[in-house]
């Protein structure tokens, strides 16, 4: 086992290039990141600009059509209060094998410490997928997150909306 760590501040405590260094997708936040396997690669960004950090699969996994398992990425973070991690499907993977993540996003609290783990579900008819040790399988989006004061009253204020949903709007005609 390694452990890669960095402090993790808030952006406006962490120093910063002058402005006019500062690139698209330049490092916003530091997070601590314990890497729970030496055999993997940290997360990352593929491209500058790029929202998702790509998680890696730990163990090589066989996903039959249907099947579902939570596959552990030898990753654990500390995320600043104030912080989410959300993890989402890797879109090529969606699209090309019909891999996604069942609950996502995931939600990584920002107390949690645990290795992130990533529910995977093969929704091919027909195909098994097979990931290798390694491979992407899923990209981390780290937000900020509001708190929300919950204030009880009798009466919630009027909307258009109102309590419309689930279809309300329309977008489908009907059954033919």
């Amino acid at each position: 086992m390694t452990e890669e760590t960095t402090a993790a501040k808030p952006a406006a405590q962490q120093e910063t290039a002058p402005a006019a260094e500062v690139e698209y997708g330049t490092a916003t936040l530091t997070v601590e990141l314990k890497m729970l396997d030496d055999g993997l690669e940290p997360p990352s960004y593929a491209h500058p600009g790029d929202a998702g950090a790509d998680l890696r699969a730990r163990e090589d996994v066989v996903l039959e059509p249907g099947e579902r398992r939570l596959v552990p990425t030898g990753v654990s973070i500390a995320l600043p209060d104030g912080f989410v991690a959300l993890i989402h499907p890797r879109s090529g993977l969606a699209t090309k094998h019909g891999l996604t993540v069942v609950n996502a996003p995931g939600t990584v609290d920002a107390g949690y410490r645990g290795e992130i783990a990533v529910t995977l579900l093969n929704t091919d008819r027909r195909e098994a997928i097979e990931l290798k040790r390694g491979d992407r399988i899923a990209q981390m989006v780290i937000q900020r997150v509001e708190y929300a004061r919950f204030l009880p009253v009798q009466e919630l204020s009027d909307s258009v909306r109102g309590g419309g949903g689930f279809g309300s709007t329309g977008g489908f005609g009907a059954p033919v």
